[in-house]
């Protein structure tokens, strides 16, 4: 499969999800905060949750978990080997490659996922209160900030905290090596000879938003910094030709709800895009900044009062709709919190979100989209291709706690070309 994302609503060729497990359960209320959580989650009802998910994407297009192609991987030794020793070069503490080498590859990949237990052997780590050698990977199962696509590459995520920067190692080893997948790949955390690593990058999946195959809409805030978007602007002066386009949206550093741009702003079609208007449409100090790239050049720089004025200058047209409702400020506070502006577009018009989400569900129904449930597209009762643009609604009740929607769930490798 050669990995081609052209757009955010392309119909959906192939995704990568990840099944929660025992990492998300392994937490307390007092490392849920180092983990990035602000509560610890329920995993059986979350599992029931997610499994919605997967069984319409299972409707929709080919699946790969990233448990099963990390394994795939690490059945080549040399790979195993390689990874084995960036990781615990990155974790220290006592991370020994050789002993976890021993381990068979499908073991050794619930080991990297699901943490290493700190063995008891010694007063240190008799004293040490630090259950795991190797921690747990609590936030894999959003699965879209570690790796991104961009057209015919796969971006490697260069996360912003450090208890995430082993989701990127896997991903990176994955794209590299997986006989599954044709790409190029782009990783910001190692040696280029085109450009020069720079340790203020940082860059996130929830970030990168593909408008069109030359039009990128990218955030900056806590997640991703300006030199994250400075290192994707360097690889389109230096592999691309005729215009492009990157529309950055700086986003608030609180709560803790905007920690991405996917969690105030979702394409869902040609014309449509769902928007937490607080940040996005009205008046504050957040810029918009578009940013023109020429033949290896940037040719302007120039704020613009918003995405919604920027897409249009580029022939990019987008309906607005409202996150949480038009009128009542607190309901759009409490349903962004929620992921209410987090969508997954599977095909054009045709998107994912929670059900909790009432006032933005009622948004979308009268903008047209049909609201469908997910059981009864998974049980047959249903077809999705019988309705032109519809929304399939999914159980979110102990998923959105763990601060995330269908969008941060999902990283798609392939979709089809889309008609404008």
């Amino acid at each position: 499969m050669k990995t081609s994302i052209n757009s955010e609503f392309g119909k959906l060729e192939g995704v990568i999800i990840h099944q929660p497990g025992s990492e998300v359960e392994n937490m307390t209320p007092e490392n849920a905060e180092r983990a990035l959580y602000s509560d610890i989650l329920n995993l059986s009802v979350a599992s029931r949750e997610f499994a919605q998910l997967e069984g319409v994407l299972k409707k929709v297009s080919p699946v790969f978990h990233v448990k099963n192609l990390l394994a795939d991987v690490l059945q080549n030794e040399e790979v195993k080997h390689k990874l084995l020793r960036e990781i615990c070069e990155n974790e220290g503490g006592g991370c020994n490659p050789e002993k976890l080498e021993s381990n068979e590859a499908v073991k050794l990949a619930d080991l990297l996922i699901e943490g290493v237990v700190l063995e008891k052997n010694n007063l240190t780590n008799y004293l040490s209160n630090e259950r795991f050698l190797i921690r747990p990977l609590h936030n894999l199962f959003f699965t879209r900030d570690s790796a991104m696509g961009m057209n015919d590459r796969m971006i490697i995520g260069k996360m912003a905290n450090k208890v995430r920067e082993r989701e990127t190692m896997i991903m990176d080893a994955i794209f590299s090596n997986h006989p599954q997948f044709e790409t190029m790949v782009l990783n910001p955390s190692k040696p280029n000879q085109e450009i020069s690593l720079n340790p203020l990058v940082t860059i996130e999946g929830g970030d990168f938003l593909v408008a069109k195959e030359n039009v990128f809409v990218i955030g900056t805030g806590v997640r991703t910094s300006t030199h994250g978007i400075d290192f994707i602007i360097e690889n389109l002066k230096q592999h691309k030709t005729g215009a492009q386009h990157i529309i950055v949206q700086e986003l608030p550093s609180t709560p803790e709800s905007f920690i991405h741009l996917d969690m105030v702003f979702t394409f869902l079609n040609t014309d449509a895009c769902m928007v937490y208007e607080p940040v996005i449409t009205k008046m504050n100090r957040l810029r918009t900044i578009h940013i023109h790239i020429e033949n290896g050049k940037v040719v302007k720089i120039e704020e613009k009062p918003d995405i919604l004025v920027a897409l249009k200058k580029l022939g990019i047209d987008m309906k607005p709709v409202s996150c949480g409702s038009k009128t009542d400020s607190w309901v759009q506070e409490r349903e962004q919190w929620h992921s209410g502006a987090n969508f997954f577009a599977f095909a054009p018009g045709k998107v994912i979100g929670y059900e909790r989400n009432s006032h933005t569900i009622e948004e979308l129904n009268n903008s047209g989209f049909e609201v469908l449930k997910a059981t009864d597209i998974i049980e047959g009762k249903v077809n999705i291709y019988d309705y032109n643009k519809c929304v399939v609604l999914i159980a979110g009740s102990e998923l959105a706690r763990g601060g995330g929607g269908a969008r941060c769930m999902t990283m798609p490798v392939r979709r089809g070309e889309v008609n404008w």
